[in-house]
């Protein structure tokens, strides 16, 4: 069975290390207004003002923070070097469980996506479209985590 595009297996501990701190970042932002990469940005031409000072003037432009986009990035690529990095032993089961797992993923995104659109409104709704955005990778790594869970559980019980 061919298993090209798959990640090697050592990219799964690579994806936690990036998952976590990035993880971290995001609900610090999120919750703590945490700003790690700003930048100021001119009103009339769109460009960055730099300044040699450390007391920055807004009267000139806007603060853009960039943290939310960084964790953001880092969250999904750790998502996805976890998710689709090789088992140690990848066969047709192991595969057949991938799929499993990642077409309930989709199922249980979906199911929660229309849930949200008929039950979240205005600003609450973006926050949950958001969170959706990982909802599918999440789930497919649960899933998938407990369906290979059992399998051993089950081979260990014959």
């Amino acid at each position: 069975m061919k298993t090209k595009w798959l990640f090697p297996h050592r990219f799964r501990l690579i994806g936690w290390l990036i998952f976590v701190p990035f993880t971290a970042l995001g609900v610090a932002n999120l919750y703590a207004d945490f700003n790690l990469f700003a930048r100021l940005i001119s009103k009339e031409f769109g460009a960055p003002v730099m300044k040699s000072t450390d007391v920055v003037s807004y009267s000139f432009g806007f603060m853009d923070n960039f943290t939310d986009e960084i964790a953001a990035i880092g969250v999904i690529v750790g998502l996805l070097f976890i998710a689709f990095s090789r088992e140690k032993i990848e066969d047709e089961m192991i595969s057949q469980l991938r799929l499993e797992a990642l077409q309930w993923s989709v199922y249980a995104n979906y199911i929660i996506l229309t849930i949200a659109i008929l039950t979240v409104y205005e600003g609450a709704f973006l926050d949950v479209m958001m969170y959706n955005m990982f909802t599918v990778l999440l789930v497919f790594i649960i899933r998938f985590r407990w369906l290979i869970h059992r399998n051993n559980t089950n081979l260990l019980a014959l």
